[in-house]
């Protein structure tokens, strides 16, 4: 008897991947990834090509099949997920503008977004549930295409990463609450889309049509087309399902919510998220997302590099990954012979990276060290504010490419004070979006959920984390008005970490 086959695509910040999952026993049939190559522009840009995603798009899905053999007859649902916000805007011919996506982290509309919140940045908080950032899709198209875009024909679609991936394969133009709220353009309360946003988006005649139909997750929205099929080596007639934003997916994928977990992710982005009730008043936090439940939410406090801040140093150390630099840190003690670093090397709401304290005795080992601990600090620090607002963060799961080095995970859970789970699958987006290709044929997914464990604080440290925690926040409320200042604007009322995601960009706050 033939057992049905499920695949879950991702298109992530730094690469492409695709996994085969066997439906009844969960087991992973096949998977491939490809790299993706952003091109860093002046100004802050973060810019992809069409074509590489295109290429990777046929690359790792012709690996599956090729992988499946005679069994990829046997796939029987698609799902797709990607990161948030950036722009992928089509234009007349049903192309990216000018041939590229744009990136979440990319900053080039960061005066834009500071001055809109600066205009309209309460209002938005209270409807959308966030305030304005340079990666919202909006606020990027005005930048970079203009107030007249849509009626000169320069934008006509807008879409997310994972809609643009279901848009290749099936023609369809598609998208879901989870993207929709966290990019601030769906209506916290209603869940449906907010005239609010697009109005003040700076682009006129621009409407949530744009975006096409919002699908739930788990929903059939379209089927393979001949075309995509023989590009990639499937068979046509798919049936595609719509995913969610790939923090959704992952917390799918590990089924966050049915049992109360709240997670980190050690990924591009500083990534923490806990889905909860309804609660009145609002907790004071980053974003609040609709993803679709009327008594559910998705609550986050995220800043726009996490990983990407051991990406940069390895870069810059020469260094051949992630790894490597890790490898350099735990050469040398914890502390980093009191080195501290500011972990936004990808800027947002106006902050910046930067060693402080540096001396002539300090060694590469020490810098690597100050970047790792930082890394782990901001994680801890947006965990405690989720816990401050009252909602339920005191279990944790690691995840992200960052969970697969157990030495990380550990300093994280140190600096939490607590045992963590961990993820080590970097997969669990894309097995959440297979997840939802099961659940529109109506399979049943507890199979196919994730494996964890459980990493341990180093109990000796327990002191030292401590106090590392509590310099670490004296330095970002001391440098927010540094920060106030480079950015040439009043200075901050109450400073506290920068966020990017749903941040108010008007200040290096966290919350509204």
């Amino acid at each position: 008897m033939k057992t049905k086959i499920l695949i879950g695509i991702d298109l992530g910040s730094s690469s492409l991947k695709a996994l085969a999952l066997e439906a009844v026993s969960g087991r992973t049939l096949a998977l491939s990834r490809m790299p993706l190559q952003h091109h860093r522009l002046p100004g802050g840009g973060c810019e992809l090509g069409a074509s590489a995603i295109r290429a990777a798009l046929s690359t790792v899905l012709r690996d599956v099949a090729h992988q499946l053999g005679p069994r990829v007859g046997e796939v029987c649902a698609i799902g797709c997920t990607g990161h948030g916000a950036g722009l992928y805007a089509l234009d007349a011919r049903d192309e990216l503008v000018v041939g590229r996506a744009v990136a979440s982290t990319d900053q080039r509309a960061d005066a834009r977004a500071s001055s809109l919140a600066r205009q309209r940045g309460p209002q938005l908080w209270a409807d959308v549930g966030c305030q304005p950032w340079p990666g919202q899709p909006t606020v990027i198209a005005s930048e970079l295409l203009g107030a007249d875009a849509v009626r000169s024909g320069a934008l006509r679609r807008l879409m997310f990463a994972k809609d643009y991936l279901g848009f290749l394969l099936t023609g369809e133009i598609a998208t879901d609450a989870s993207d929709a709220s966290t990019a601030g353009l769906i209506s916290v309360a209603t869940g449906v889309w907010s005239p609010l946003a697009f109005e003040a988006s700076g682009i006129a005649d621009l409407s949530p049509q744009a975006f096409g139909p919002l699908v739930p997750s788990g929903e059939a929205f379209g089927t393979l087309q001949p075309s995509a099929a023989t590009a990639h080596g499937l068979p046509a007639g798919i049936p595609v399902a719509m995913g969610a934003i790939d923090l959704l997916a992952s917390m799918t994928a590990i089924r966050a919510q049915e049992r109360g977990r709240a997670v980190s992710v050690l990924g591009t982005w500083c990534v923490n998220a806990v889905i909860g009730p309804v609660m009145e008043p609002r907790p004071d936090v980053a974003a609040i997302v609709h993803f679709g439940p009327r008594d559910q939410r998705l609550y986050m406090e995220n800043s726009p590099s996490s990983m990407a801040n051991i990406a940069w140093l390895a870069g810059v150390l020469g260094l051949p990954d992630a790894r490597a630099v890790v490898d350099l840190a735990m050469s040398v003690p914890f502390g980093a012979g009191g080195l501290r670093f500011l972990p936004f090397v990808n800027g947002g709401a106006g902050v910046t990276a930067g060693f402080v304290g540096l001396q002539s005795h300090h060694t590469r080992g020490d810098m690597a060290r100050a970047v790792v601990e930082a890394v782990a600090a901001l994680h801890a620090r947006h965990t405690a504010r989720l816990a401050t607002a009252g909602l339920p963060v005191a279990a944790t799961t690691v995840l992200g490419g960052g969970a697969s080095d157990a030495r990380l995970v550990r300093l994280l859970a140190g600096l939490l004070g607590r045992p963590v789970e961990r993820c080590a699958d970097d997969e669990t987006g894309a097995r959440g979006a297979a997840i939802y290709a099961a659940m529109s044929q109506g399979i049943a997914t507890e199979p196919l959920r994730a494996p964890c464990d459980t990493v341990e604080p180093d109990a000796a440290q327990a002191r030292a984390h401590a106090d590392f925690n509590a310099a670490f926040n004296e330095l970002i409320a001391t440098m927010s008005p540094v920060f106030d200042h480079l950015a040439d604007r009043p200075p901050s009322t109450a400073p506290t970490p920068p966020q990017a995601l749903c941040a108010p960009a008007q200040s290096a706050e966290v919350s509204p």
